[in-house]
């Protein structure tokens, strides 16, 4: 009965012409308070009456508009109304109809609850179907108007719908509606989809360009509302890009065996971070690879830096087209790159005179093998650098002319890994001779490193270390042998030995270690490994029962060392000797402290320690470094002698084979392992040098100063220039906290804006040392810190508290991410019981854990959320541990913000949530929202939008987890509201 009493008051109305105002107050008379008007459908009923007829009815349209002027109506009532009229034969009324849409449509707002706002959203969706519809039906009469010699009544109306097509899609704010109700109701865009298509066909054969042309502007516009939250300029202006050139540096000296998924992963997340092109984005890694080529250390480090840079780096760019799928063309962006690498000729021409050779050619060459580049574009690149090198520098001799190039020697050793491999599969019992003059081909001159560098580049290293690990355990015992048979063990033991000891050093420790499997037996190399070889920042036991054998075993041993004039090989069981020569040296140690042994005898038993097999005195030194830490300065005197004993090369005829080569190895082993000891207890060891320099990259801090000092000195040279491998060191001997909070310290003190945003870029990369544990002291404990304690507020001001905005997101986004993948191997795990300590550091207070659990889990069916935020019942804490770590500091911090913003204190520390959260949106993932965002309470999005520039639709879109409908509702609130 309403409706009908509504159309009778409207019809009474009319026949008495009633002007709007009155028109307005009777009907307050006529129908009481309670009921709203749209609940009456008040906008329906009027428009249903105006339209009667051929023509509108002006009179009953001028209440209609007096109700929307007047707020009567709600302007989703109205649009809904208004997507009902489907008859646009009338071209009057369809008319009427653009006017009234022409009032409102780039103002639409609704204060309502968050259901009226998702309504507004549903009727604009609606009415912008009906508008493409109309502008379809309009096309359509004037090509008919055109075929009959009167188009001017047909261009008008379709002017008129582009018209309003153009103002309502150029509000942000409504293409943020409208992306909102996309989500809530699919099928109706599709159906948008359809009409845009059709109404591109009409439109196609259109004679007035500029129609077409706003035509094609609308169509943008509609097919940019799903991507809206993707699209981000990028920093065309901008052409150097440190995280990048770090990020390279870091992985080829120190990652070099790294999973090449993990580093593309870590590119990527770099280049979505800072919005970089394509093509310098491939650039910078060129760049990165040709610097890492020239400043490399002669010896491993620069095999391994060939290795990067001509196996490993083409493999990432092959993935990383993978990734960048939504690239016009990958190959025409590395084309691109190339040809910007070309004018960077000194760095090209340096490249070239240390490598002895043209380094861009083999490049080129292996990224045309890859598909990286047509063939085409590699012959015309050369053809560029050719012509360039005739104009490079000249070398001032031909001393090198004869010298093949680590370039050429890599390439080449990549395929004889494989053979190798194949080799090592083959039963060893059958042909030990062979297999022998194998191993002892890979031990001359550098053919080694070269190997295992092309072996860590294509990620064959493990497998390449678990062939010798079963080589080693095959050889540790052999029964009924003669003298030969004897010594061909001995030197597959000794050389598999050595070998695996090197590539522990050189590639990590990791690289050795199997899977663990229950049940499974631990081969003898893995064991010795990990109990009793000395590691950078491993501390041995000299008195753990893994250097305390069997007591006759150790009897026997210190006999045949003592009583023989060499080592016997015959049925020897090197395992046991391996882990039997410990307790041996503090036997023959003993004895020569105490006076028992004289150093003639010392000689003798060191030189049948090294005299046959070089990883008996491997396993000695091991022991003794562990031992020389235990004593006291005027006790070490013995010990570090007895090293120097077994560090020297034994003058004989009556050795093995390839013994200098085994030698040469067994030294470099030896050096590494008494580094830290030799630095602390500031001695010197004389080891015989093999030529190369083994240990380029020694991460040694200064002795006698500081560390917090030698922090802030090397901070400031590698924001101009300089290594950042000290700062492994440092993050080790300092902790975790104490390092990120003293750079953070630095970079707060940066006071110029280019200075802050290159230490952000240098600090991003230094903290992907253990990126990790700096993010979960970062957002869990210095980032509170500052913004809690208004002493510090100062030091938040722009531009550091910027850089330092952008900072944290970036550490929690990587963090984020290398949680759900797979964490570098460089970077130290967490035990999960330690959750239990982070929880106590920081105490989540009554309120916290409801709003933790909730914003951690979101409830779709949780409408109270937003009336009654606090309303709310507390879950068990039990549930926490399940929580991941980033995530959970992330989700603190969130639950801190919320907490600031809500204070009525403003200052920088309000500015800084502003920063962070703007440095959120703009790293957002592309097609939703960002892994990061997604632990922000929904109830701090009202509170954000208090906050000016955080008020734009895109940020509201950003900060709000649309695929909820919680999420949604309150983003069509906090929107609809601007």
């Amino acid at each position: 009965m309403k409706v009908v009493n509504l159309k009778q008051a409207i019809l009474q109305a009319w026949k008495e012409r009633w002007s709007d105002y009155q028109w307005a107050i009777n009907m307050k008379k006529f129908f009481p308070k309670g009921a709203t008007w749209d609940i009456l459908n008040l906008a329906d009923a009027l428009l249903e009456q105006a339209m009667i007829g051929p023509s509108p009815n002006p009179l009953i349209l001028s209440y209609l508009k007096y109700a929307i002027s007047s707020q009567m109506v709600s302007y989703s009532s109205v649009l809904t109304a208004i997507s009902k009229f489907d008859d646009f034969s009338r071209d009057l009324c369809v008319q009427a109809l653009l006017d009234i849409m022409d009032m409102f449509c780039d103002r639409l707002s609704c204060h309502g609850k968050a259901e009226e706002c998702i309504g507004l959203c549903r009727a604009l969706l609606s009415a912008l179907h009906w508008l493409l519809r109309c502008t379809a039906a309009s096309a359509e009469w004037l090509r008919e108007g055109l075929e009959a010699g009167t188009p001017a009544a047909g261009e008008k109306q379709l002017a008129m719908c582009l018209q309003r097509l153009e103002k309502t899609l150029s509000s942000t704010k409504n293409r943020a509606l409208l992306h909102i109700a996309k989500l809530e109701e699919a099928s109706s865009w599709t159906a948008i989809e359809h009409s845009l298509l059709k109404l591109g066909e009409i439109l196609a054969n259109l004679s007035n360009p500029q129609l077409r042309s706003q035509a094609e502007q609308c169509g943008t516009l509609i097919r940019s509302i799903p991507t809206m939250l993707s699209v981000h300029a990028e920093q065309m202006h901008k052409t150097g890009f440190p995280t990048v050139h770090a990020v390279i540096l870091l992985e080829g000296t120190m990652n070099l065996t790294g999973e090449t998924q993990s580093l593309v992963e870590q590119l990527t997340m770099v280049k979505r971070m800072q919005h970089i092109p394509t093509p310098l984005f491939v650039l910078e890694i060129w760049k990165a690879c040709f610097v890492g080529l020239i400043e490399s250390p002669e010896g491993t480090e620069e095999l391994k830096w060939t290795a990067f840079t001509f196996l490993k780096i083409p493999q990432v760019l092959v993935k990383l087209k993978k990734y960048f799928h939504g690239d016009k063309d990958f190959t025409e962006d590395v084309n691109c790159a190339f040809e910007f690498l070309l004018k960077l000729t000194p760095l090209l021409d340096k490249a070239d005179q240390r490598c002895n050779c043209d380094c861009t050619n083999f490049l080129l060459q292996e990224c045309g093998k890859q598909g990286l580049l047509s063939e085409a574009s590699v012959n015309n690149l050369m053809t560029k650098r050719k012509a360039d090198r005739e104009h490079a520098p000249q070398q001032k001799s031909g001393e090198n002319a004869n010298i093949q190039p680590n370039i050429q020697l890599i390439l080449r050793a990549e395929p004889t890994v494989t053979n190798i491999l194949k080799t090592m599969d083959a039963d060893h019992s059958k042909s030990p001779e062979g297999l022998l003059g194998v191993l002892g081909h890979m031990l001359s001159g550098k053919s080694l490193d070269l190997l295992l560098a092309a072996a860590a580049a294509t990620g064959k290293l493990k497998s390449f270390a678990r062939k010798f690990i079963n080589l080693n355990e095959f050889t540790t015992y052999g029964s009924e042998e003669s003298t030969k048979p004897a010594s061909v063990r001995a030197l597959l033991f000794d050389i598999s030995f050595l070998m695996l000891c090197h590539v522990a050093q050189t590639y990590g420790s990791e690289v050795i270690l199997s899977e663990s499997r229950s049940g499974a037996e631990v081969p003898f190399f893995e064991t010795w490994m990990q109990t009793c070889m000395p590691e950078e920042g491993k501390i041995l036991n000299p008195d753990h029962p893994c250097f305390r054998p069997d007591s006759t075993k150790v009897e026997s041993l210190v006999a045949l060392l003592n009583n023989s004039s060499e080592m016997k090989l015959v049925q020897m069981k090197w395992h046991e000797a391996c882990l039997s020569i410990s307790a041996a040296i503090l036997e023959i140690l003993n004895a020569w402290e105490n006076g028992v042994l004289a150093f003639e005898s010392i000689q003798k038993i060191t030189d049948n320690i090294k005299g046959k097999v070089c990883s008996l005195a491997v396993c000695a030194v091991a022991w003794l470094v562990a031992h020389v830490r235990m004593l006291g300065l005027d006790e070490r005197e013995k010990s570090l002698q007895m090293i120097r004993q077994l560090a020297g090369p034994l003058f004989s005829e009556n050795t093995l084979q390839f013994y200098n080569e085994r030698v040469a190895i067994m030294n470099s082993i030896l050096e590494r392992m008494c580094v830290e000891v030799l630095q602390q207890t500031a001695t010197q060891i004389k080891f015989p040098s093999t030529g190369v320099d083994t240990m380029p990259y020694w991460n040694l801090l200064p002795p006698k100063r500081p560390i917090k000092e030698v922090l802030t000195d090397i901070f400031a040279k590698v924001l101009e220039k300089g290594s950042i491998h000290i700062f492994d060191t440092l993050l080790h001997m300092g902790g975790v906290y104490w390092f990120g909070n003293n750079l953070i310290k630095e970079l707060l003190k940066e006071t110029r804006k280019e200075h802050t945003l290159r230490a952000v870029e240098l600090l991003y990369s230094i903290f992907c040392l253990d990126m990790q544990q700096v993010t979960l002291v970062l957002l869990g404990h210095i980032l509170p810190g500052l913004l809690t304690d208004s002493s510090k507020w100062h030091s938040l001001m722009d531009p550091p508290g910027t850089a330092l905005a952008k900072l944290a997101v970036w550490c929690a986004l990587s963090s984020y991410s290398s949680h759900k993948g797979q964490a570098s191997t460089r970077q130290k795990k967490r035990h999960r019981e330690d959750i239990e300590d982070y929880i106590s550091l920081f105490p989540l207070d009554d309120v916290q854990p409801s709003k933790l659990m909730r914003l951690l889990s979101s409830n779709e069916d949780d409408a109270n959320v937003l009336s009654s935020p606090s309303d709310l019942t507390s879950p068990s804490l039990m549930e926490l541990p399940s929580v991941t770590l980033p995530p959970l500091s992330t989700a603190n911090l969130f639950l801190l913000i919320s907490s600031i913003l809500g204070s009525r204190t403003a200052g920088p520390h309000t500015q800084f949530v502003q920063w962070f959260m703007e440095e959120c949106v703009d790293c957002l993932e592309q097609g939703g929202r960002g892994s990061v965002l997604q632990f922000l309470p929904f109830t701090t999005v009202s509170e954000l939008v208090k906050v000016s520039a955080m008020s734009s639709p895109k940020v509201i879109l950003a900060i709000t987890d649309l695929s909820l409908p919680l999420g949604r509702q309150v983003a069509a609130k906090a929107i609809a509201a601007l």
